[in-house]
């Protein structure tokens, strides 16, 4: 950046001096695709796996030199075990309640199906003494830890512009769980990007929304706008369009913050020619033109879920002093997710017609 290089900006959490074993509870193709080979990567031990789908369970702990557990019960009696949730939101409330007391665990997103199901999970952590988080590992992504580490050192100055623009074809065939469910794009994906903007720019005032579906699409909503009310100085805005089935070349996936004395810009290319990916990117920019491109060390899948587990392995071990992304912390995403589609089922502002002659 001119006669002002960009400094080494942090892409990676710090790892647990002494991590415990991991009991994961869920045996879907997240779990083959991103938490075990992340977990493999980083050398964390995993004592086994369980699924509600034995066969299923027994056929993943093979391919991984695993555990099945034969059922929750003894998946939940390992001892000083971290939990990792890799289930269903209908079903998070129920696989909590039977941990012991007391434990470790990091919950799949979204955090329930709802806000209502949300509250109920956020006091079963409460009255169940359960160190939880919430599995938002954006936020611990490479690019975007790099991101808010330069935000942290004023590269940027103050944030002043957000733009999400993502214009991509998305395979909804490999996601077949999700056909016949009310709620989708918002709820599965742009949470994540909701989650995120929450982490740099707090709590909006307010939102103004639409999700909704495509007349090819058999799926409840693949299409989103949104805007975020942080007050007069902040503009926050979301396109979301899973549907362009039109060739790579028009292809988007890009994020943008504008602060007051820098730009950055992040290319997130697990998203483009989905589930292939391209490398993610993300360059920072100042007044005058000059950009730099930051080296990545890494992609959101599967470094992000070696950093988002480091965490809570290491707060719970009283080496960090935060929880990021706590379930009292991802409560707040929920209710932002849940004012999205309270904004979208209401009424736009008419427009005014023609007065009569």
């Amino acid at each position: 950046m001119g006669n002002s290089p960009v400094p080494n900006l942090r892409q990676a959490w710090p790892r647990p001096s002494r991590p415990r074993p991991l009991v994961i509870i869920g045996a879907g193709g997240i779990v083959n695709d991103a938490h075990l080979p992340a977990y493999r990567l980083a050398e964390f031990p995993v004592a086994g796996i369980f699924d509600i789908d034995r066969a299923r369970a027994e056929a993943l702990a093979a391919k991984w030199g695993l555990k099945a557990f034969a059922s929750l019960a003894e998946a939940a009696a390992v001892e000083n075990a971290v939990f990792d949730l890799a289930t269903p939101p209908a079903a998070h409330f129920d696989v909590l309640s039977a941990l012991p007391p007391g434990s470790a665990a990091l919950i799949q997103k979204p955090m329930g199906r709802d806000l209502d199901e949300a509250s109920r999970i956020l006091k079963l952590a409460r009255d169940r003494r359960l160190t939880a988080a919430v599995n938002f590992q954006l936020r611990f992504a490479p690019m975007m830890l790099a991101l808010a580490d330069a935000l942290e050192r004023g590269l940027l100055g103050r944030l002043i512009d957000v733009e999400i623009h993502l214009n991509i074809l998305t395979p909804w065939h490999l996601f077949p769980f999700l056909k016949g469910l009310p709620r989708i794009e918002i709820a599965v994906h742009s949470i994540h990007y909701f989650d995120f903007i929450r982490a740099l720019l707090g709590n909006p005032t307010g939102v103004y929304a639409r999700t909704m579906g495509h007349p090819l699409s058999d799926m409840a909503q693949t299409r989103t706008s949104a805007i975020l009310d942080y007050g007069k100085d902040v503009r926050c805005t979301l396109s979301i369009n899973h549907d362009h089935d039109f060739g790579r070349r028009f292809q988007d996936s890009t994020f943008r913050f504008e602060g007051d004395r820098g730009v950055a810009v992040v290319k997130m290319g697990v998203l483009l020619n989905y589930p292939k990916g391209e490398p993610d990117e993300l360059w920072i920019g100042q007044r005058g033109g000059d950009w730099t491109q930051i080296p990545l060390e890494g992609g959101w899948f599967p470094h992000a879920f070696v950093s988002k587990m480091s965490n809570l392995q290491r707060f719970v071990a009283g080496e960090d002093p935060h929880l990021i992304s706590s379930v009292e912390d991802a409560w707040h995403t929920m209710a932002l997710v849940e004012a999205c589609f309270t904004s979208s089922a209401a009424a736009a502002t008419p427009v005014p017609t023609t007065p009569k002659a």
